[in-house]
């Protein structure tokens, strides 16, 4: 059955990724973005690329209201979009930790309350939010974010108690190191490190973790609810 898809943060990596998986398996697909144009050879297919700044909660409302008309209501929800701003605690002014919470966690508050409406009403949906094993394992510098994405679990969780009985589900895949710009800026010398603790020996590609996010937004995913799904090469198993 072909559904509607928005994907926040869907112009490079992970979110491109989605999108094309969702557009090749015959969904209606919208994406946002902020700083970086979505690729021409997606929209050239018939993605509808929003531009969308999602700390600003105006902004997620007006890209939402475009999706409705255009596609109807949004029936797969994936929370991608996201930003670092590493230094350690005590270096970390407050715009820093407020900036890292309001893009990475308040945008999915404001995400999934607008799509749930019409998914309850429906009795039936998916709200995917794209975490990080920083949640779990901690790494330096990272407090802000790995706060924010350790946040989204005990969302995810909790709305899923809500909205299971409506048959919408909510649930979490948590990458470690993934092949994307936000990977390579630290360096190759701290990217190898990364790399060397992974079990698998190699970052994740940004389909690894899209092939995940399709299949806990297919019909056969419909009985799993609440998970936190690693996609991660094996770096946080155990915890």
């Amino acid at each position: 059955m072909q559904r509607t898809v928005l994907v926040t943060g869907g112009a490079k990596g992970i979110g491109n990724a989605c999108a094309n998986l969702f557009l090749q398996a015959g969904h209606r697909v919208a994406v946002t973005y902020r700083n970086h144009d979505v690729p021409s050879e997606l929209v050239d297919k018939g993605v509808m690329a929003i531009k969308c700044d999602v700390s600003q909660s105006e902004q997620i409302s007006e890209a939402f209201s475009r999706v409705e008309q255009a596609f109807g209501p949004v029936e797969i929800l994936v929370a991608n979009a996201g930003m670092t701003k590493d230094t350690l605690m005590l270096r970390m002014s407050e715009s820093a930790w407020d900036d890292v919470i309001q893009t990475n966690l308040t945008s999915a508050y404001h995400l999934s309350k607008l799509a749930l409406a019409k998914m309850v009403k429906g009795h039936w949906g998916r709200i995917i939010y794209i975490s990080s094993v920083v949640a779990q394992m901690g790494m330096p510098g990272q407090s802000n974010y790995g706060a924010s994405k350790a946040g989204l679990i005990g969302l995810a969780r909790s709305l899923a108690r809500e909205v299971a009985s409506r048959s919408v589900t909510v649930n979490v895949i948590a990458p470690g190191a993934v092949d994307t710009d936000m990977l390579n800026i630290l360096g190759e010398e701290r990217v190898k490190l990364m790399v060397d603790q992974i079990p698998m020996q190699r970052a994740a590609t940004p389909d690894d973790v899209a092939a995940a996010v399709g299949f806990l937004a297919s019909e056969e995913a419909g009985y799993i609810t609440g998970v936190v799904l690693p996609v991660d090469g094996g770096l946080a198993m155990g915890f």
